[in-house]
């Protein structure tokens, strides 16, 4: 847990969530720091009837690395589950990175030149998130607190 913002599973009560790169890895891939915890915050949000968030530009560095980290069997069979939640269970909104969504983010890769090592899918998850009044993010990146947009990771 982070030691700056504990959030543990009894007090997240949020109604949405927004899963990047690190969150669908981690949920996927056993071992990763981290894989009990962000398991347990995703299955209590389930249960919660909470809406989970994540974006086409998100789906596309996440498949990447599946099949780069895990045998191929495994990723696909991840690719898979992530892919059939997405199109089939109504609590979660796959969002696709319009032309306008990107050119928010080039603005928003302007506005923060001083930390270029924020990545230009992150940022567009930034902007996403921004626009659908989403705070609270399944994430390993400390960044997404450090910006200064009001965003919260979990676990």
């Amino acid at each position: 847990m982070d030691r700056l913002h504990p959030i543990s599973i009894a007090n997240f009560m949020a109604t949405k969530l927004f899963i990047d790169t690190w969150g669908w890895l981690t949920l996927n891939d056993r071992q990763e720091t981290g894989h009990q915890g962000a398991i347990a915050i995703y299955k209590q949000f389930l249960r919660d009837r909470g809406s989970i968030y994540t974006t086409d530009y998100v789906l596309d560095e996440t498949y990447t690395l599946l099949f780069k980290r895990l045998p191929t069997f495994q990723a696909q069979k991840s690719m898979q589950s992530i892919f059939d939640a997405l199109t089939r269970d109504s609590r979660f909104t796959l969002v696709w990175i319009t032309e306008e969504r990107f050119q928010q983010t080039q603005n928003l890769r302007m506005q923060y030149l001083d930390k270029p090592r924020i990545s230009f899918t992150d940022l567009t998850s930034m902007v996403v998130m921004q626009e659908l009044g989403i705070q609270h993010i399944l994430t390993g990146d400390a960044h997404f607190e450090h910006i200064g947009l009001g965003f919260q990771k979990v676990p």
